[in-house]
């Protein structure tokens, strides 16, 4: 049973390079909010700095794809809103169970994510235009929810493994 987790454990660097790509993705989006809006305050009050129609828009766009990408962050982290009062009182091994319990029911928002989010962004996305932006897509604005979807499975994915491989150790150990 070690060997197969042994292996498994392998793919743990691929999951770091993930979330170190997501995080500086994060890190640039939030950069490119602050410029931004920065910009669009300081043009409304000095004349020589454009305010640009768009920059509303891509605001909220970008605050969107900042948003959920750190949620799914937050999943590997395991720093997501918990119920965890009862932790102390349960058996050690019920509140495996129960973590097992909430990463099947999170894989299944992420799942329904992707795929409703998918089709938002494919039909109603793709038929809209920014409204300062007529050239660009509202695809985009929709996107960042199936993009999420997947980093939340990746992640949760991951957590699920870990909760398992816990359990496992604990049964081979009772042995």
């Amino acid at each position: 049973m070690s060997k197969v987790f042994g292996t498994l454990d392998k793919v743990e660097p691929f999951y770091d390079l993930v979330y170190k790509g997501i995080l500086n993705l994060c890190k640039i989006l939030l950069i490119a909010d602050i410029a931004i809006t920065s910009m669009a305050v300081a043009g409304r009050y000095v004349s020589f700095i454009p305010d640009p129609a768009w920059s509303e828009e891509i605001v909220l766009t970008l605050m969107a794809y900042f948003a959920v990408l750190s949620a799914a962050l937050a999943i590997r982290r395991r720093a997501h809103i918990r119920m965890t009062a009862f932790d102390d009182y349960l058996p050690k091994k019920v509140v495996v169970y129960l973590d097992i319990l909430s990463d099947l029911f999170v894989l299944l928002l992420a799942y329904i994510m992707v795929t409703v989010g998918w089709k938002y962004a494919s039909t109603i996305g793709a038929k809209g235009t920014y409204i300062s932006m007529p050239n660009l897509s509202r695809f985009w604005m929709y996107f960042p929810v199936p993009l999420a979807g997947l980093g939340m499975i990746l992640f949760q994915i991951e957590s699920l493994y870990g909760h398992i491989r816990k359990l496992a150790f604990w049964e081979e150990g009772s042995k």
